[in-house]
């Protein structure tokens, strides 16, 4: 029995990956993709499933683990954002070659804007790569329907398939009819063992890459996946339409019904935008003397539909190379496409600019500010989390992607060694626990053996903050909420990397932690030393069971107070406001959290926890 529920898209997903049969859901955190395996883990505890779900320690070890169980034969899932399949693509090529036995989908939220990622890349493209099938849903309705054909076709044809999601898709929310409760038929695993495919040697691979091309024909000729038109009944004889895919499509269909041209223009929806189905694709560039192309991010559908003198998109200009297609460019787009006079909409007024910043109390801030007091003049590199907001505290000099912090700090280092002493910049870089875990520790063994000097702070607040506080391997906790009997230790890694110093403090201890980091320094710096690693052990503000056991100070500024503003511009927590006008600097208790961090960065000895 089905009733309706008030989903995100990332729940209409994991609905649809249970109501599908799926008996392993593997996933590593990513916005906007986060919420696709905490809601899997969440169903299968109301529903006591026999499933198995994991946070993995990154995206690669995810697909590889999901691809394992559908060898032997049952239905796999694996999720993550659209940066996050750069590190599983090397799995997915292969993947694609050797095929699958039980269905496999590859749930990529792609993030055109981008929001919250360092690149707005289209997962399509690398669909395109790896010769795989992906389907682009539009709406949360849409994804719990989608992803489950995107199973069936991945069975029928064993092949993994990608099922991509944009944040404007995961994070809307929709009436989804899905079952009242959810179950799951498990059938027993079987490995049939077929060395020539499993674990191919080159020659078969070439067998294999041919047999993948065969697979794309017929699934290119697959009529259920045909596009289709949004808007039926249109009038007859109409020269010029519109093809797209995912969530743009219910944004042009609304403004195409606002300027009128519902009913006069088609609209086709391609739901499986590569492979593009064959008699389509001859169908259009027959039927169609002008055809605008609206996609995010990159010209897939263009590219299939090869013909630069009838199709208009981003390769031709007409729709803008980069960015996020939200409803106001598309009407821009249609309008000018049609030559139509301009709709003249109002402009809404833009509010006052506000950088993001670390929550009050959180210890990376801390962290940062003591780094900065003791290095000067270094060279900071960076990591992908929240704390990549070090920036604001000057504290940040290089963001690349996961774990390059370490290797850029080998990198520098080794650029600067053949410098004179006064040339040569000192290198702090930062870098945290989840990320450590994900693809830290290979940069780390590698700089050690190299020779590389610098100081790593391992910011460590004992959970995935940016993405919704999901465990790490140091936690010993799993996705669906049970205690391993296992950890995995953060210092035992750095040891067993090679470090010889190793020193774990908590950055609310301001002066402790800031004679720990000289320490570090100076091991860096001594003929005998190389690098150096302080640990930063504090938890993170945002774990309510933290919450209900730490130690709140009552802050308070005094009289001394001149208003140098100090703490507000080399500590710039947001509990700390200028009053103006010459006055003292005042607390906003609303969001103090009492952490009392503030009482050692003032120089004046003005604020004071009583």
């Amino acid at each position: 029995m089905n009733n309706k529920k008030l989903l995100l898209g990332n729940e209409a997903i994991a609905y649809g990956l249970l109501a599908a049969g799926c008996s392993a859901i593997t996933s590593y955190p990513g916005t906007p993709a986060s919420e696709i395996l905490s809601s899997v883990a969440k169903l299968k505890q109301e529903n006591q499933l026999r499933i198995h779900v994991e946070w993995s320690i990154n995206e690669k070890v995810a697909f590889e683990t999901a691809l394992a169980n559908s060898y032997a034969g049952k239905r796999s899932a694996v999720a993550m954002k659209q940066v996050g399949l750069n590190v599983a693509m090397d799995p997915l090529m292969s993947a694609a070659y050797t095929g699958i036995r039980g269905a496999m989908v590859v749930v990529v939220a792609d993030d055109p804007g981008p929001h919250s990622s360092q690149t707005e890349q289209d997962t399509r493209f690398f669909a395109m790569a790896a010769k795989v099938p992906v389907f682009d849903p539009v709406s949360p309705e849409d994804c719990f329907s989608l992803v489950r054909e995107a199973l069936e076709v991945s069975e029928s044809f064993e092949i993994p398939v990608i099922f991509r999601p944009t944040t404007r898709v995961s994070h809307a929310r929709q009436d989804v009819a899905v079952p009242e409760k959810v179950e799951i038929s498990i059938k027993p695993a079987v490995f049939e063992k077929e060395p020539t495919r499993w674990a191919a040697t080159p020659k078969f691979r070439f067998l294999l890459h041919r047999a993948l091309n065969r697979k794309l024909e017929e699934i290119a000729g697959l009529d259920k996946f045909r596009p289709y038109e949004l808007n039926p009944g249109t009038e007859s004889g109409a020269k010029t339409c519109i093809l797209g895919s995912g969530v743009v499509l219910t944004y042009a269909w609304e403004v195409m019904r606002d300027l009128g041209l519902l009913g006069k223009i088609p609209i086709y929806r391609a739901p499986m935008p590569f492979p593009l189905n064959r008699g389509f694709g001859n169908f259009i560039l027959e039927t169609y003397d002008r055809i605008l192309v609206l996609e995010e991010t990159y010209p897939v559908l263009e590219y299939q539909l090869r013909d630069r003198e009838r199709v208009f998109g981003r390769l031709s200009g007409t729709v803008p190379e980069e960015g996020e297609l939200l409803p106001e460019l598309v009407e821009d787009i249609v309008v000018k496409f049609f030559e139509l006079p301009p709709t003249g909409r109002p402009v809404p007024g833009e509010a006052p600019p506000r950088r993001p910043t670390l929550c009050p109390g959180c210890p990376h801030r801390a962290s940062f500010y003591a780094l900065r007091k003791v290095f000067r003049k270094a060279i900071y590199p960076g990591d992908i989390g929240c704390y990549t907001l070090g920036l604001n505290l000057n504290a940040v000099d290089t963001v690349l992607c996961m774990g390059a912090a370490i290797s850029q700090a080998a990198g520098f280092y080794h650029a600067f060694k053949h410098n004179s002493p006064e040339d040569t910049p000192e290198i702090a870089a930062t870098i945290g626990d989840s990320t450590f875990f994900h693809s830290g520790i290979p940069a780390l063994a590698n700089a050690v053996v190299e020779g590389a000097r610098f100081v790593l702070l391992i910011l460590d607040n004992s959970t995935t903050a940016m993405t919704g506080n999901q465990p790490t391997p140091a936690t010993g906790k799993r996705a669906s909420g049970e205690i391993s009997a296992k950890t995995v230790s953060i210092p035992r890694l750095v040891e067993a990397c090679g470090v010889e110093f190793i020193r774990e403090s908590d950055p609310y201890d301001l002066k402790g932690f800031i004679k720990t980091l000289k320490e570090a320094r100076g091991f860096t710096r001594n003929p005998d030393g190389g690098i150096a690693v302080v640990i930063a052990k504090h938890p993170c503000l945002m774990d309510k069971t933290y919450q209900s056991r730490m130690k709140r100070l009552r802050v308070r500024v005094t009289d001394k107070c001149k208003s140098c503003h100090y703490c507000i511009d080399h500590f710039e927590c947001p509990a700390l406001t200028e009053a103006g006008d010459g006055k003292s600097v005042t607390i906003d208790y609303s969001i103090c959290t009492g952490c009392g961090v503030c009482v050692s960065v003032c120089p004046k000895k003005a604020i004071v926890a009583d």
